[in-house]
């Protein structure tokens, strides 16, 4: 079984950071951030091990790029990613109730 890197975008890190803020100053549920931000580690670990396994995006654009997710482990987020050579790059991470395909075809289109 191959090992990765697997490395998260700070654009990747930041939305992360925005759901858990979400969870933890609006809802004041710490607990809730507390496991979403540990479900979010051991995803990455689980990515590490698995990524080059997933299935690609079903969006032309995104699939055309070799892009896949991963799914949180118990939560509703998952986490779309490239694989180069032995290195995954984490590039956007999303609640599953987002229209997150196109969301991140367009923001890929703008670039």
């Amino acid at each position: 079984m191959d090992s990765f890197e697997v490395i998260i975008s700070p654009k990747a890190l930041s939305q992360l950071n925005n759901y858990i803020d979400y969870l933890q100053y609006t809802l004041l549920n710490d607990q809730a951030a507390y496991n979403v931000w540990q479900d979010a580690l051991e995803t990455r670990e689980h990515l590490s091990k698995v990524a080059s396994s997933l299935k690609f995006c079903t969006h032309p654009q995104l699939k055309k790029q070799e892009y896949r997710i991963v799914h949180f482990m118990r939560h509703r987020y998952l986490m779309l990613y490239r694989i180069e050579g032995t290195t995954v790059y984490v590039d956007a991470i999303y609640h599953q109730l987002q229209d997150y395909e196109n969301t991140f075809a367009d923001e890929l289109g703008q670039q």
